[in-house]
């Protein structure tokens, strides 16, 4: 009887055991995490560069097709619709020149900016207002050009 006994007790977790595992994994979670969220940021970066990489290649496309690049007021838009105003594309590609049916917006959920011709003296600039959606910042809320890539 007392094997028995004993084999039971050592079944379980004391409430001791329990909570020095939580002490180790919360310790662990307070080291681990901030690290983990300034990386978010770092990806988020570069999902802005890879998507302003896909919006040249888009525009450059279009460039091939129809002799211009489409206006300030076209927007980034042109590539999935065809434009009603400003200087209207004659050979627009049926479909348009992006996969996706709308216009996908950067990883902080706002809107990229498209300039043509660019502020920097090129054919077209788009740009990212970063984590604040504002213009200028520093970091994360810094703006992104896809002059600078």
């Amino acid at each position: 009887m007392n094997i028995i006994s004993r084999h039971n007790r050592q079944k379980g977790f004391t409430f001791i055991e329990l909570m020095v595992v939580i002490v180790i994994l919360s310790i662990l979670i307070m080291i681990v995490m901030p690290r983990f969220f300034g990386r978010i940021d770092d990806a988020r970066i570069t999902a802005v560069k890879i998507q302003m990489e896909n919006f040249k290649s888009a525009l450059k496309l279009f460039y091939l097709d129809n002799g211009f690049y489409p206006g300030t007021e076209q927007g980034l838009q042109a590539l999935i619709e065809k434009p009603t105003s400003g200087r209207i594309p004659n050979k627009w590609r049926e479909g348009g020149y992006l996969e996706k049916s709308s216009l996908p917006r950067d990883p902080w959920g706002n809107e990229y900016v498209y300039l043509s011709p660019g502020s920097s003296g090129e054919d077209f600039e788009i740009i990212s207002l970063g984590r604040d959606g504002k213009e200028g910042g520093k970091g994360p809320d810094a703006d992104i050009s896809s002059s600078q890539i």
